[in-house]
């Protein structure tokens, strides 16, 4: 019972946050906001991992980076402009959908309608199709069947 409880305390536990002591801002508010925007921003290492939640070095320089740009007396858009400008667009977790972006974002609904559209023209042009009875077997092709089949 005890290893059932460790098991399922370990399974259900929340991530640890990679986030180290002497990176933490000194002001609680300002504090709060990096963590808020470092959940938004991707670890370039770790792929689909925020730099909140990694323990990669380049997430530790980009949350140093981030913190940086907030103590400078950036706004939320600027600093993630500033890491944007830097490490370009695949740095954020959820891209904007805006200029290239805007064409991603639309494909697929676009491919998916495209989709149900060839599908139910391909449905509708089978049923409105002529229905065609097979057609029974001449002499000449019911003699060679049988002498085929060796009869």
């Amino acid at each position: 019972m005890k290893r059932l409880l460790l098991i399922l305390t370990l399974l259900l536990a929340p991530p640890a946050l990679a986030v180290e002591p002497n990176e933490v801002l000194d002001d609680p508010a300002l504090e709060a906001r990096a963590r808020e925007l470092s959940k938004g921003l991707r670890c370039l290492v770790c792929r689909n991992e925020s730099i909140d939640e990694s323990n990669a070095e380049l997430a530790r320089d980009l949350r140093l980076l981030l913190r940086e740009r907030l103590v400078a007396g950036d706004s939320d858009d600027a600093a993630i402009d500033y890491i944007v400008d830097r490490y370009g667009e695949y740095v954020l977790l959820n891209p904007r959908a805006d200029g290239a972006n805007l064409l991603l974002w639309l494909a697929g609904p676009a491919f998916l309608v495209i989709g149900l559209g060839i599908g139910i023209a391909f449905i509708r042009g089978r049923r409105n199709a002529p229905q065609t009875t097979p057609q029974a077997l001449s002499e000449e092709e019911q003699a060679r069947l049988k002498e085929i089949m060796g009869q």
